[in-house]
């Protein structure tokens, strides 16, 4: 990974570790976890995300589960709500 793209993956780590800290997401470690999974799957989600640790890795994958946007969701829940001949700025 390069500079540019390593700056970019932690920022955007550093901006959900926030955003579930600031809704109380990551208090106190009173549950345990595990499971199996693909050295691909692993390897490559370290890679992309930068993270080596597996529990750092595991903790930003439901971090990013628990803060899912659903922008799309509510987008398509408007579907036939705005008038036709609406306007866009763009």
């Amino acid at each position: 990974m390069g500079d540019v793209e390593e700056e970019t993956a932690f920022g955007r780590r550093a901006a959900s570790i926030r955003a579930a800290q600031e809704r109380g997401l990551l208090g106190s470690k009173d549950r345990q976890l595990g499971g199996r999974f693909s050295d691909a799957l692993i390897n490559e989600a370290k890679r992309v995300s930068g993270i080596t640790e597996n529990t750092d890795l595991l903790t930003y994958a439901l971090i990013k589960v628990a803060l899912e946007d659903d922008f799309g969701d509510r987008l398509l829940a408007r579907k036939g709500r705005i008038p036709k001949g609406t306007l866009f700025a763009g």
